[in-house]
């Protein structure tokens, strides 16, 4: 039986590492997660994070041996086949056209526009996905080199309306992406100042209790900073990439 819960939201994150035991090992120490490797071998060594008792996220090798190692965002869908068509028609181009994954369900993998890679997930087994809570995922964020292209992608593709309001002089404005007025994702254009090479690409942030703190016990485990603690009009974040190179970001929404 489907589940319909989480369409055109984000469904799931995941991360392909070139050591997955060493990026379960940090996470769960950074995070409080308790990760389990399904032992199944059609799973390929892929472990489900669990937190409070929720599954929050997975982690396994990297399916492509030449691929960097990231976070993937999978945006919930009823029909990852159809969803295909619905990308390739607003400009988008499949990666990997739909495929089961056990009995858990069926995903695909895209490329927007600008191209950066956004998968979807369509749900059969898979229990509900843990997010939104401490030391779990809380906001996905798109850096786009030429996101006009992409504002109408994602509205063909998901429904997703977009609003973009001003972050100040020499800022680029931010987008947020809502469905059914709820918002569910936010844009921004590219920062100039990032080297050419590195393309569009979607990023996930975690909620922390204490983005300072969690920041310096990341390093401390290894990883790099990226952004460091800083202030912004909802809250406090930050941004590193952990002792594999993926990027991830830390935040905390201000309390009303």
């Amino acid at each position: 039986m489907s589940d319909s819960s989480g369409v055109n939201r984000v469904r799931w994150v995941d991360l392909g590492s070139s050591d997955a035991a060493a990026s379960r090992d940090f996470y769960a120490k950074l995070l409080g997660w308790e990760i389990e490797v399904n032992e199944d071998p059609q799973y390929g060594g892929y472990a489900i994070a669990s937190h409070g008792g929720r599954q929050v996220a997975g982690i396994g090798p990297k399916m492509n041996p030449e691929a960097p190692t990231v976070w993937s965002l999978y945006i919930g869908c009823v029909d990852a086949e159809a969803t295909g068509k619905a990308v390739e028609a607003a400009g988008g181009r499949v990666v990997m056209p739909a495929f089961d994954v056990g009995d858990q369900g069926r995903m695909a993998v895209f490329t927007d526009p600008s191209g950066a890679f956004i998968s979807v997930w369509q749900s059969e087994g898979m229990g509900p996905f843990g997010s939104g809570g401490e030391n779990q995922y809380g906001w996905a964020e798109l850096n786009a080199r030429g996101l006009a292209q992409d504002l109408p992608f994602y509205a063909a593709v998901f429904g997703w309306s977009a609003e973009s309001s001003p972050m100040g002089e020499g800022q680029p404005d931010y987008t947020t992406f809502s469905s059914e007025g709820e918002p569910v994702a936010g844009a921004m254009e590219m920062n100039a100042l990032i080297p050419e090479e590195v393309p569009s690409y979607w990023m996930a942030y975690f909620n922390v209790a204490d983005v300072d703190g969690t920041f310096r016990r990341a390093l401390d485990l290894g990883a790099s900073e990226m952004v460091a603690p800083s202030e912004f009009p909802g809250g406090r974040f930050a941004i590193v990439a952990d002792p594999q190179g993926a990027m991830f970001g830390l935040l905390r929404m201000a309390q009303p």
